[in-house]
């Protein structure tokens, strides 16, 4: 009955079914390890956050270049404060306003974005309290260069003078005529009456969208390897009972769709008249 496993047509079919399914597996299981690698991100940075409130501060070039281990350490820097800017659309608490951002020039001669606090209502110079002057020693979070259109960053353009979108070296070098640093660091006591900005984790280290992008990709490609082995029995069942009635002598071997669908409507092949037409041929003239 299952000879028919042998034929060229169905050896196509096994050895795409044989490689299908191994593929669609694997596929899954790396899916399924990308989103636990972003489980295990979240808790690894929930767990340096919590270490990052305790730990010494060190100084700032012992921490650079930046990345997901020295984000969120506290960083020790020495310098005079430069020019100032407001990063507008920034919420606190559920409140919106904007960061307070002044530009910290080191002995290096780069200078160091530092948030020195955040604000309640719309971005306006006259709120912001003039930084401290002379030489001064901050301590605060180091954090990862934002990129315009991440979360809670702006990507519009055509922001007037003195205010920034984005705190990154790519959006400051075209507002200060110095190098700054690719980082910056929120002070951990904000000044005169601000409220201090807390750090947040690095870029693709939480469960975000993307996560469960990867955590539906796994079931999507577990769902086409069952499909495929249902496929398989389902072809596999139809040629067996075709088989099996063939034997039986109920329709001929020749295959489906062949002279037994002719046979079954009384007219074989080659024959366009049809039994009707024979049959009043053959009949006597009285």
């Amino acid at each position: 009955m299952y000879r028919f496993l042998l034929t060229p047509r169905w050896w196509g079919i096994n050895v795409f079914v044989l490689l299908a399914i191994p593929f669609c597996i694997f596929m899954g299981s790396w899916q399924l390890s990308r989103f636990e690698d972003r489980v295990q991100d979240q808790r690894d940075a929930g767990e340096q956050a919590a270490a990052a409130r305790t730990d010494p501060a060190r100084p700032l070039r012992d921490l650079l270049p930046v990345d997901k281990d020295t984000s969120g350490k506290q960083a020790v820097a020495t310098g005079r404060y430069g020019r100032q800017l407001l990063v507008p659309g920034r919420e606190l608490n559920g409140r919106h306003g904007f960061y307070v951002l002044t530009l910290l020039r080191t002995d290096g001669g780069q200078a160091l974005p530092v948030v020195r606090g955040w604000l309640p209502g719309t971005a306006d110079p006259a709120k912001a309290p003039a930084a401290p002057a002379g030489e001064v020693t901050v301590t605060g979070a180091l954090q990862v260069s934002e990129s315009p259109g991440s979360d809670g960053v702006s990507a519009a353009g055509g922001l007037p003078a003195g205010q920034t979108g984005a705190i990154s070296s790519a959006s400051l070098v075209n507002l200060v005529p110095y190098k700054v640093y690719d980082a910056w660091i929120t002070l951990a006591k904000a000044d005169s009456g601000m409220t201090a900005v807390p750090a947040t984790a690095p870029q693709g280290t939480g469960l975000d969208l993307k996560a469960f992008q990867n955590l539906g990709y796994t079931g999507e490609w577990f769902v086409f390897a069952g499909f495929v082995v249902f496929m398989w029995f389902r072809l596999l069942r139809r040629e067996a009972e075709f088989a099996r009635d063939a034997e039986l002598g109920l329709i001929p071997s020749e295959g489906p769709g062949g002279d037994a669908d002719q046979e079954r409507n009384g007219t074989p092949e080659g024959d366009p008249d049809g039994p009707a037409v024979r049959d009043a041929a053959q009949s006597p003239v009285p």
